[in-house]
């Protein structure tokens, strides 16, 4: 049988732990509000980037996603290739996940095994970031012959609704 002031001591110890766990955890908001775009917000993003990039004279595929990384918005131009589906939706992905524009990434990870050679990440102009008072996505444009006509119709989407997007944070 423990010896009855080693056996107080770990009571004394158990609660302290459960006290100043209780107020640790009770420092901590129960609900975190999160922001979301709307898919009316997400799409007129996308749909600029297709404008854009039709005015420069190409057709490519284009991809929101929210801060998740899931897929919110998705649009192809009649004659985007196939492949840039994907490529355009790895390019929103990364530019959410690193909050960064890919193009800033290139030649960032070189090693043969590194994070730039994971297979939902590409390192590739034509993704950038949407942040507005926090990461809340990103946005993917691929299919154009140069990578800065990628980043450039990217950008002229995300332009798009950069102004109703700032309005809205609080």
């Amino acid at each position: 049988m423990a010896h009855p002031r080693t056996l107080l001591s770990a009571v004394i110890v158990c609660l302290f732990t459960l006290v100043s766990t209780t107020a640790t955890a009770s420092d901590q908001p129960i609900l975190v509000n999160i922001k979301r775009m709307s898919l009316d917000v997400a799409m007129a993003m996308a749909k600029a980037a297709i404008d854009q990039c039709r005015k420069e004279g190409v057709q490519v595929s284009v991809t929101v996603v929210d801060r998740g990384g899931h897929p919110q918005a998705m649009l192809r131009d009649v004659l985007a290739q196939d492949f840039s589906i994907g490529v355009s939706q790895k390019k929103a992905y990364t530019a959410m996940t690193f909050n960064m524009s890919t193009g800033d990434m290139v030649g960032r990870f070189p090693e043969p095994h590194s994070i730039g050679k994971i297979d939902s990440i590409v390192v590739s102009r034509g993704g950038l970031p949407i942040n507005v008072g926090g990461i809340i996505g990103g946005i993917g444009v691929s299919g154009a012959p140069s990578g800065e006509i990628d980043e450039r119709c990217a950008k002229a989407g995300l332009d798009a609704v950069s102004d109703d997007l700032e309005m809205a944070v609080e």
